[in-house]
C-alpha cells in the first residue's frame, strides 16, 4: 500500500470537507478569485497564494481576475451579482469598507450584497518620516502643526484611503491642521518621502517596512499593541489617542445569497489554504500581517465596525473622491 504523506493527508481531508455539490468540480467550470485592484499589490499577492493552494486542494481550476475601478467597487459589484454557488469570490483590502461613503451611487450595498468568507488578517498603519526631518515622536508632529498650521505635509496612497482618513481623524482629535498630499499608490508616495518632498507618510506597515533601517523611521504605529519589529515606536493609544486604531486588513467575500453550507465549506477551504506554513510565514513576513483566519460569523462585526468608523470620518469631514 502506498504511504500517505502529510501533504496528501491534508489534501484528502480538505477534499472530503469540500466535496459538497456546490464546491465539487462542476463540469469543467473555473473558480474565480476577483481582486478589485491592479496586479502587483498586497491583495493581488494574497489572491495568487490562495489560488495556487485552492487549486491544489480542490482539483478545481482556479484563476485570479484583476478588476480595478471605482475605488474597488467595480470588482466588488461583479462578485455580488455573480451566481451564489461558491465559484466566484472577492479577495479585497481595507478600502472595501469605505465604498458606501466614498463612491457616488455605489453599484452595491457591501453589507447587504456580500457576505464575508473569512477575515484573513490585519496589520497596523504607521506614520513614518524621512530621517532628515526633525520628527521623532508624534508629539513632535503635533507641535510643528500647531506652530505652523497647514505647513506640515503627509502623503497617503490616495483620497479616502485609510491612511488619509486616519490622519484626518487624528488631526481633528488633536485640534491641528496637517496638509494631505494624495498619491496614486504606495511607490510614488514613498519615493517623495525618501526625496524629502513630503514630511510624513501614513501607510500600512507593509509599505513602510522595506525602508526601515535606511532613510525612513516611524514615529507612531496604529495597532492596539506594538509590533515586534517596531518595539520602540509608540502606538496611537500610547501617544494620547485613547482607543484609536487604524488597521490594514485583507478579507474574502462571497455573494450574499450563498447557501450556509457552501459558505462554511468556502471558509474552511480558505482558512486551511492560508494556514499552510509557507504561505502563513510569507504573509507574516512580507505584510507584517497578524493572521486571524476567522469564519464568516466572526468576520461580520469587524467589517461592520470598520464601515461605520471610516464612513463617519468621510461624511463628517466632507471628503470627496
Amino acid at each position: 500500500m502506498a504511504k500517505l504523506t502529510r501533504r496528501g493527508a491534508l489534501a484528502c481531508g480538505a477534499a472530503a470537507l469540500l466535496c459538497g455539490p456546490a464546491l465539487a468540480q462542476q463540469g469543467g467550470r473555473t473558480m474565480r478569485l476577483v481582486v478589485p485592484f491592479p496586479p502587483g499589490g498586497s491583495t493581488d499577492a494574497l489572491a495568487r497564494m490562495l489560488q495556487a493552494r485552492l487549486q491544489d486542494m480542490l482539483g478545481q481550476t482556479t484563476i485570479v481576475e484583476n478588476m480595478p475601478g471605482a475605488a474597488s467597487a467595480l470588482g466588488a459589484a461583479h462578485v455580488a451579482k455573480s451566481a451564489p454557488d461558491g465559484m466566484t469570490l472577492l479577495v479585497t483590502f481595507d478600502s472595501h469598507t469605505v465604498i458606501p461613503a466614498m463612491v457616488p451611487n455605489p453599484p452595491l450595498d457591501i453589507e447587504r450584497d456580500l457576505v464575508p468568507v473569512s477575515l484573513v488578517g490585519t496589520a497596523p498603519y504607521v506614520v513614518a518620516t524621512n530621517r532628515d526631518k526633525p520628527y521623532r515622536t508624534f508629539a513632535d508632529v503635533l507641535a510643528a502643526a500647531k506652530a505652523r498650521p497647514r505647513a506640515v505635509t503627509y502623503a497617503s496612497v490616495g483620497i479616502g484611503t485609510i491612511g488619509h482618513l486616519a490622519m484626518t481623524l487624528l488631526a481633528k482629535r488633536a485640534g491641528v491642521e496637517i496638509t494631505h498630499v494624495p498619491y496614486r499608490g504606495g511607490g510614488p508616495a514613498m519615493n517623495d518621502l525618501l526625496g524629502g518632498h513630503v514630511e510624513l507618510l501614513c501607510g500600512s506597515i507593509a509599505l513602510v517596512a522595506p525602508q526601515l533601517g535606511g532613510q525612513v523611521r516611524t514615529v507612531m504605529q496604529m495597532g492596539a499593541q506594538r509590533l515586534p519589529m517596531l518595539k520602540d515606536t509608540p502606538t496611537a493609544i500610547e501617544s494620547g489617542f485613547d482607543g484609536f486604531e487604524a488597521l490594514a486588513w485583507w478579507g474574502v467575500f462571497a455573494p450574499a445569497a450563498t447557501p450556509a453550507d457552501t459558505l462554511a465549506r468556502l471558509s474552511a477551504a480558505v482558512r486551511e489554504a492560508l494556514s499552510e506554513r509557507q504561505i502563513a510565514t510569507k504573509l507574516q513576513e512580507s505584510q507584517q500581517m497578524t493572521l486571524l483566519l476567522t469564519d464568516s460569523a466572526a468576520a461580520i462585526p469587524f467589517f461592520a465596525r470598520q464601515t461605520k468608523l471610516w464612513g463617519d470620518v468621510v461624511r463628517e469631514n466632507n471628503i470627496k473622491a
